[in-house]
């Protein structure tokens, strides 16, 4: 019901972001507002559970880490083989683009014809509590923005990292001063 009374707000937005912090029944029931009024749908699966295939088929974009897509296609990831693997899976469950996270190997993207594995930043990890959630927000909040595929996901791997290098969740999370000051710094550094 809360989720039907926000019909006209996700029926006028570009893009749906989904988590499984809320109950699945609503989060399946947002996924098909989405889709009947041509909103694109991401889901960040975490924290990880089993999912039905008629939700995943609503999904235009999945964006897992590594437990999380191995609990949804049962494929053990660990590097970019068993990553194209999982997103192989993905796309056979009806699901365009797949970015599965690898922590600092980066991110397995694949969409189409277009697979890539983009590297991500190697940083002094204290707490990942947030960096799923961090990575998504950014990707979007990036794309939204005007960026283009490779800067949107740089941005996002920006905060992610700066996100795992502080304690705690919302308090984690960077500012876009903080990751465009972050990248620059990779940038003079080659990376």
């Amino acid at each position: 019901a809360v989720v039907k009374s926000h019909d006209a707000m996700i029926a006028a937005a570009h893009t749906l972001l989904l988590q499984l912090e809320v109950p699945l029944e609503s989060v399946l029931e947002a996924a098909r507002l989405a889709r009947a009024h041509g909103t694109r749908v991401v889901l960040n699966p975490a924290p990880a559970r089993p999912l039905s295939s008629e939700l995943l088929a609503l999904v235009d974009l999945i964006t897992p880490n590594q437990t999380e897509a191995e609990l949804l296609t049962g494929v053990k990831v660990t590097d970019e083989a068993s990553a194209i693997e999982a997103a192989a899976r993905f796309h056979q469950m009806g699901i365009g683009e797949v970015m599965i996270t690898l922590g600092s190997q980066g991110v397995y993207s694949s969409k189409g014809q277009q697979q890539a594995l983009i590297p991500g930043f190697r940083v002094k990890a204290v707490d990942t509590t947030a960096a799923g959630d961090t990575f998504n927000g950014a990707l979007l909040a990036a794309e939204l923005a005007g960026a283009d595929f490779d800067a949107a996901v740089r941005f996002a791997h920006g905060a992610a990292a700066l996100s795992v290098t502080r304690f705690g969740a919302q308090s984690s999370i960077p500012s876009k001063q903080e990751v465009d000051a972050f990248l620059l710094e990779q940038t003079a550094q080659g990376h």
